[in-house]
This record gives structure tokens, sequence and C-alpha cells, in this order.
């Protein structure tokens, strides 16, 4: 006789009080794990949620920051700037001439010049005084140097230095100072690329000051040989 024939039959209510259970198991399961999945996308959230504030609160923090320092710094009008050795020629005349001009200083820092001004840039020759005052004219700064002092880092430095318009850099022999810069009716002798009064005159002449035209082109003039920026 087969042995499983010798088992007693499971009785039909006893199978379907165990699939009751099994689905009672289930939908506990179920509940479990909707119950896990949701308090894992809630610390989710929260972890998002306190992220997101922290970061925003950096963001604030370095707004804060930066509106103490600027406005803890306020910046100094040109007018208040003051630079040691600086020379200032009033009364300079303006005016187009044809050919050269005889300039009381060299270089020259105003005066009559020619009609076409000189288109600012960096040049590594020397450019002509009377088309260099006219952009002087227009609220330029001309920066000059020995070339025999001024070479290699130093010339690059120069060259870094000089805003990006409304300037004219270009070498100078026989310059009595490593470095001359100019402006309309005003110059100063600095003694090297790295005397701190370069700045000060750029912050308190370029565009600004005595020239008479500020504001007018420095570009669609003239080039002169060596210009590279």
């Amino acid at each position: 006789m087969n042995p499983r024939n010798s088992e007693p039959p499971i009785p039909p209510a006893a199978r379907k009080d165990l699939t009751v259970k099994q689905q009672r198991a289930e939908s506990r399961a179920v509940k479990v794990a909707a119950l896990k999945k949701k308090q894992a996308s809630e610390k989710r959230n929260r972890l998002i949620g306190i992220v997101t504030g922290i970061v925003a609160a950096i963001g604030v923090l370095a707004l804060i920051i930066t509106l103490v320092v600027t406005n803890g710094t306020p910046k100094v009008s040109p007018e208040a700037i003051e630079i040691d050795g600086l020379q200032n020629y009033p009364d300079t005349a303006a005016g187009h001439v044809q050919g050269a001009v005889e300039y009381a200083q060299s270089p020259p820092a105003g005066g009559e010049h020619a009609a076409a001004w000189l288109n600012c840039g960096i040049y590594t020759e020397p450019v002509p005084n009377e088309n260099a005052v006219h952009a002087l004219e227009h609220g330029a700064v001309w920066i000059t140097y020995n070339p025999d002092e001024v070479t290699g880092n130093d010339l690059k430095s120069l060259q870094d230095a000089v805003p990006s318009t409304y300037s004219v850099l270009s070498p100078m022999p026989d310059l009595q100072s490593p470095v001359v810069i100019s402006a309309w009716a005003n110059q100063v002798e600095l003694n090297g690329v790295d005397d701190p009064r370069l700045q000060d005159f750029v912050d308190k002449f370029w565009q600004a000051g005595d020239s008479p035209e500020i504001g007018a082109s420095c570009s669609g003039g003239v080039d002169a040989p060596g210009r590279i920026a």
C-alpha cells in the first residue's frame, strides 16, 4: 500500500483557514513594506530639506559678508586720491595741427596734437606723440616705459596692469624714469612696474580728470607700428 495514501486527508476547513492566514500575512507584509518605503521617503525628504537649508544659509551668509565688505570699504572718489610726485599742467592748450609738435614734457601730457588719435592698445615700438596726445584728450591714460629698464617679466606685468580700454602702453627710449604714466594735463614718474602709484593714477584719471573730450572714441583712429593688443 502507498504510504501517502495512509496519511489522513486535510479537511477542507483547515485548507481554507491556511489560505486566510497566508493572505493576512501577505497583507501585513505589504503594509510593512509600504510603511518602510514611506518612512524612507520621509527620511530622504528631511535630509534633502536639511541640505537645502544649509546651502541656502551658506548663500545668505556669503551675501551678507559681501555686502558688509563692500559697504564697509566705501570706494574712494577720484578727486580724493592723492598721489605723491603728481605733476599737473593747468591751462594745457588743445587743438589740431599738422606736423610735429614740440612739447614741454617728454612724454607729453597734453597740448596741440594731430587730427587723428592713436588707437588705444599695447605697442612694442614708440608711438607718435601727436597721435597719442589726441588719445589723452579722449580720456585715455598713456603709460610709457624705458625699454632698457623694463623687460621680461616686468614688461609682462606692466602689460597685464594696463586697463583693457582707453589706455596706451608704449616704449620710449631714453625715458628718465623706468615708467611714466600720463593723462591730459597730469603726469607722474614711477620707480618701476610695481609702484602702487600706477594704479592710483589709473583710478584717478582714467576716463576722468581734466580731459576735454572724455568718452570720445579710442578706436577708429590710426595704429602705430608694433601694436600687439
